[in-house]
Formats: C-alpha cells, structure tokens, sequence
C-alpha cells in the first residue's frame, strides 16, 4: 500500500451522503495516481456527452502516489471533470500544500457527484468527515473564505480549496484557489465546483506516509536532489526570478505574443520582466510543499501583499494587451486570485476584446466608460473586476475569449485551441510547442508537454526551434512524461532537471514496484489515450486538433522570428502516426488493445 492511502472519498452532494470506498491498488498503479486514475473514473463514472454544469458531471480532487511523500515538489493534485469551457476532459495541477494535507488525512482521492441544494463545503480532518453549510461565505473572495472557514472549523493547520464569485456565477474560466494564490486555474474547473453548491474543501490531515524502501527512497531523493541543484533552471533562473525569468527570453526569440498575437515582439518586454519585478515589487520567495526550487513570488503594491504574477499572467495582462505597467498587472493578478478567475484566460480574453472594440465590433455603449483599448491599465484592472462581479459585458467576457469573439461574428479573432485560450509563447516561431498545442487533450495548453524547454531552453537537449524534422516523436514523449508528472503528484519543473528513469526510480522506491522507464511512459501513452478516446465520444473531433487562422496564414511580421508560420499541416499526419492512430487522428483498436484500455 506503499506511496497510496488505499481509501477514497465518495461524496454525494445531493443527498449528502459521504462514503469511504477501498482503492483498488492495481487499478491505481495502471494509471499511476492523480491525473491517471482520476481521468479513468470520469471515462468509466461520466457519459462523454453530459452537461458540464449538470448533475451528471462529477468533479475529482486526486492526489498522487508520490503526493505527500518525501520527494522532492510532492505536493501536486489534480482537479478532474468535463470542462464547461472546452467540452473536452479537464485536468487542472494545483500545488501549494493542499494535495499533500490530502494525503496525511489518509485519502487519495475526492469524487463529488451530484448537486446541494445549498451552498456547502466538506470538511475533512483525518477521518472526520463532514458537510457544512457556506452560506457565510458564499459570495465572498477567495482569502475572505479561507480565512473564515480555517476560523470556523478551529484548525489553523488547515489547508483550503475553494472558488471566489467568479466560479458562483458559473464562469467558464473560474478556477479553484487552494491557499489562497494556489491554483487549479485552467478549463473552468472552478465553474462545475460552483455548479454543484460546493464553495470550500477544507482539509486537515496528521498521519505519515512511508515509502515501501526508505532507504533507496533516501538515496533517490538525494540523487535527485543534486540534479535540481545542478541545472540552472532550477537552481537558478526560477529561484532568483521566478517564472517570469522567462519574458525576456521569449521575448528576444521574438515568440512572444503581442497584442492578441497580432505581433510576437516588443521593445518594451523588460519593463514586466522577472528582474524588474524582483527589483521593484519582490517582498521574498515562496515554496510548495517540499519544493527546492521556490519560485513563487510574494509581491508588494499599494501596500498589498500577496502571491504572483506567473510569467503566463504578466504576459497575458502585459504585451497580450499592450499594457507595460508592472503595478497594473500585479493587481489585476490580485483580482483573479480573488474572484478566483484563471489568469491566462482572463487577460487573454481582455486581448480579443481589445481587438475587437480596435475593429468596431464592440461599441463604446457596452464599456460602462472604460474603453477597451490596447496598452490600457484601467482597462486591465477594471474588467478583470467586472468579468469576476460578472458585470455588464464582463459578463460576456467571463465566458472567455471564443464564445467572446463567436458572438460578435469573429471567432477566429480568439487565440484559442479547442476554447481555452493559448498561452504565452507564439507558436509560428516554435514548431514543436506549436504541434503540441494543437493536440493537447484540454485545448491550448503549454504545460501537456512543454516543448519549450528543448526548443527555447535547449533541456534535455537543443532542437531546432524552426524545424519540423522529428517534432511529433518529441511532442508525443513530452505528452506522455507530462502525463506521469501530474499522476505522480510532482511539479512539471522538475523536468528541466530529471528525466523519465529518474521519476521511475522515485515511484519504485517509494511505491515499492520494479518498473522500468518504459513502462513508466507506457502508463503515460495509456493515460493519454484515454483522453483523447473521452473527448471523441464528447464530440471534439480530430479536426479540432488546430491552431487559430492568423498563426498558419500570417506570418510573424517583426522581430526575431520575423516570416514565420506555423506548419501544422505538415506535422498533424507525422503526429498520428508517430501516436499510432489513425489517418483520421484516432485511435485504432489494436493501439488501445496494447495499452490496456
């Protein structure tokens, strides 16, 4: 039982029955933990075709065997449901210490089924189990709530998960906050917690975990340890500047998106940079659970002290939007924390907006007197607030940037794949990043298999960043590890570091199996796989697997990666073969025979 808990929570919201279920342990070693295992409970528990805000769908906390553990970054957990935004199966990584808190209460797992008739949130301290009412909190901001429910429940110690109004109001970019800046961000996760009356989980646990081999754990752990020292990514860009070590980089390879990705450079990117921010604004590092490297940023403006901005955040309220004002962007990150909005959908939306009130299609009568225009602070902070109040045509924009740009006749004006909005790196100038995105199993996402660390970063290795040559055999091996780290319970930074041996030698010793790096990555193909087959039977066909118009037919018009396209006709049919499906881009029966499935 080694690196599990062995038990599950089954909640029933509608009837508020609560029931201790036993984890079938080989079950759970098929498809690793975390994102794994939850995904195969919504493929077997949850009809393809259901409502994403009905009854029907249920909403997954799953931690990871190595969750909790010793291990080094082991405090991920995964939020798993059907997305209300995409369509598509939804998997969000949060870390902090809330999946670990999870892990010490003895549970691997939450399955919420159903909807209160009232507002509610669970509370669980060891094998205390409970439903209480949220009607004090319910409309209050996310810090508000955390601090009221930690007061409530008596335990200081307690770590809480919960939605701000903008996941009350069924925001299709709503995440889940766990203490507060921690988030479960992307695909409205938020929104289907909100959806069944559930405002909070608050969670206190005080048991250990014990790796099967606490020797060889040890001796792992220290091997892994000295890999995160040694690279400079780990050791130290992200820790002297956090991750938005990364805007001038992305910047000077002229992949960073500007203005809804009308351009891909500015000359203005060091003013939001990771070294001005920690110059400027920085109050100290911050750390998740058992995390080495510590890139979270506690931040000071105004007198306000709080968590952020990531590099996707200040890229997304900064040169997305034309908006050079590091102060305007921190607050604006303060608001999403609050409402509790996803930060990359959220300015990301603001972007297209911005485009469409520049062509006209939105009119000054809708704005409430604050334009939508590019390089704006007032616009930035004030329809962050709106989108999150749900105000007027923040309303509208609070269902994100594609149903944004679909309803004024422009959807293509969304920088989006499969509706959830790409994030910051333009893909014309990255071929293999690019590809991944276009196929990712939750839309357009980066972190599915972030190609940017051997195209940009050159780790393991430099790939050619403008060559198509052997990118689908990387983009599936990327997809794949990825798929490990989030069932495992670790942060995908830990990859610019170790590799797949490494993290089959930390499940081994912890988890008490022999397995090789190859079936490590084998469980990582099946966990995929089973994605893809979900989201199939919901609908998103494989002509889905697309970038935006404006990044096939319009090439980058200035900066380093000046005349780029993407070429993603090219690279579709490498990536299906390369997967072992289809022409059609689908899963045969012999490749779902051979994974298990």
């Amino acid at each position: 039982m080694a690196g599990y808990c062995g038990k599950i929570l089954r909640v029933n919201l509608t009837d508020g029955q609560i029931k201790q279920e036993t984890l079938d342990i080989s079950l759970a070693k098929k498809f690793v933990g975390g994102r794994g295992l939850a995904t195969y409970f919504i493929t077997q528990e949850v009809p393809a075709d259901t409502d994403a805000l009905g009854e029907g769908n249920k909403l997954i906390f799953s931690a990871g065997p190595l969750t909790g553990s010793k291990v080094p970054t082991g405090g991920r957990y995964m939020v798993v449901t059907k997305s209300p935004l995409s369509g598509t199966i939804a998997s969000s990584n949060s870390g902090g210490f809330f999946g670990a808190e999870l892990k010490h209460a003895g549970y691997d797992m939450i399955i919420f089924e159903g909807k209160s008739e009232k507002p509610c949130y669970l509370y669980i301290n060891d094998d205390v189990v409970e439903l209480k009412c949220a009607g004090k909190v319910w409309g209050k901001m996310v810090s508000e709530t955390t601090d009221a429910l930690i007061a409530e429940v008596g335990e200081d110690k307690a770590r809480v998960a919960a939605i701000g109004p903008a996941g009350e109001k069924l925001s299709l970019i709503a995440s889940i906050m766990n203490e507060k800046y921690r988030a479960a961000g992307r695909s409205g996760v938020g929104a289907v917690m909100g959806s069944k009356n559930l405002k909070a989980v608050v969670v206190r646990g005080t048991g250990k975990l014990a790796a099967a081999d606490e020797e060889k754990a040890k001796e792992v752990i220290k091997g892994v340890m000295e890999k995160i020292r040694q690279c400079d990514v780990t050791a130290k860009g992200l820790p002297a500047y956090g991750t938005a070590v990364l805007v001038n980089v992305i910047n000077e390879t002229g992949i960073y998106p500007t203005k809804n990705f009308m351009e891909a450079y500015t000359s203005r990117a060091d003013e939001t940079s990771g070294e001005t921010l920690a110059d400027k604004y920085l109050v100290k590092n911050t750390a998740c659970y058992r995390c080495p490297i510590a890139c979270g940023r506690l931040c000071k403006v105004d007198g306000v002290e709080a968590e952020g901005p990531e590099y996707e955040t200040i890229w997304a309220y900064s040169a997305d939007c034309g908006v050079y004002d590091l102060p305007a962007v921190i607050k604006a990150n303060n608001l999403c924390n609050e409402y509790g909005l996803d930060t990359i959908s959220a300015g990301a939306t603001i972007a297209c907006a911005m485009e469409l009130y520049e062509k006209g299609l939105i009119k000054d009568e809708e704005l409430d007197g604050v334009p939508l225009e590019f390089g704006s602070s007032e616009a930035i902070v004030e329809w962050t607030r709106k989108m999150g109040a749900g105000e007027g045509l923040g309303a509208k924009m609070a269902m994100g940037s594609y149903r944004l740009a679909e309803s004024y006749g422009r959807a293509e004006l969304s920088m989006s794949v499969k509706k959830l909005e790409l994030p910051a790196y333009d893909p014309r100038g990255v071929q293999g990043y690019g590809l991944q995105v276009a196929t990712t199993n939750r839309g357009g996402c980066h972190v599915r298999g972030y190609l940017i660390s051997p195209e940009i970063l050159g780790l393991p290795e430099s790939i050619a960043r403008t060559s198509i040559e052997g990118k689908a055999g990387w983009v599936k091996v990327f997809q794949d590890l990825t798929a490990v780290i989030d069932s495992l319970g670790m942060c995908l930074f830990t990859s610019f570091a170790i590799g797949a041996d490494d993290y089959t030698d930390l499940f081994n010793a912890v988890v008490g199996e022999e397995w090789t790096g190859a079936e490590l990555l084998k469980a990582g193909e099946r966990i995929w796989n089973m994605e893809r087959m979900f989201n199939l039977a919901a609908g998103i066909e494989p002509c889905e697997d697309k970038l935006p118009k404006r990044l096939v037919d319009e090439p980058i018009p200035a900066g380093p990666s000046k005349g780029q396209v993407h070429r993603l006709a090219e690279l579709l049919p490498q990536y299906y073969k390369e997967r072992g499906w289809s022409e059609e881009g689908k899963p045969c029966a012999e490749k779902l025979a051979a994974l298990g499935i």
